[in-house]
């Protein structure tokens, strides 16, 4: 590993991976609790991503995003995360997604919000695949197709995440796209609840009260 100084020659001679990871250690390589040097890190990031650095380009939309070393401005979050998700970063393409479905700088379109996050879930993102299962239980964006939207929560749920282990239990529960099982529908709801899902707390003790 290349020491700070060593990184710091190479960046101030262009090097625009130097110049990303001079970033991403000031933002991610201190304790907890540290103030980071955003307006340094945002300049790193922006001469990294504006001659290609991938990574960069998406920690450069999520500079903008949340005004992290620069003010907040949504246009130019969504013009990085777009150059970044058309080079394929699925974190990039989530946020498209996202943008589309909020209608936040483009106009809402839950077409395109799919559109974005298939490309993100196929490549293993996990927040991707669970609300690509929302985009098909309710039928936004796409045609409305339980079976298909408990394919995608159980690939996030592989994962433990506890939103798809919830709507896994009440697929279970009601039969929406899987036969009704309420043994199924206890077991996803317990790990839900393992995982700090609030609800599902309620859904197990109404489950006990059921039986």
């Amino acid at each position: 590993m290349q020491t700070k100084k060593q990184l710091e020659k190479l960046a101030a001679g262009g090097d625009i991976n130097a110049q990303f990871e001079l970033g991403h250690r000031l933002a991610f390589g201190r304790r907890a609790g540290t103030d980071q040097p955003w307006k340094l890190i945002f300049n790193y990031w922006k001469q990294s991503a504006e001659k290609g650095h991938l990574r960069a380009m998406f920690y450069l939309g999520t500079c903008y995003d949340h005004g992290y070393g620069t003010r907040k401005n949504l246009p130019l979050a969504f013009k990085w995360f777009m150059k970044a998700a058309n080079a394929g970063h699925r974190d990039a393409q989530y946020n498209i997604g996202f943008f589309y479905r909020e209608g936040e700088v483009v106009r809402k379109s839950y077409k395109k919000m799919v559109y974005w996050y298939y490309l993100a879930a196929t490549v293993g993102l996990i927040d991707a695949q669970r609300d690509l299962g929302y985009a098909y239980f309710y039928g936004n964006g796409i045609k409305k197709d339980a079976k298909q939207a408990v394919y995608w929560y159980k690939k996030a749920a592989s994962s433990n995440d506890d939103k798809a282990l919830y709507n896994l239990g009440l697929c279970y529960k009601f039969g929406d796209g899987v036969r009704q099982s309420h043994r199924w529908a206890k077991y996803y709801f317990l790990r839900a609840v393992q995982r700090g899902h609030a609800e599902a707390k309620n859904q197990l003790k109404n489950l006990h009260l059921s039986n």
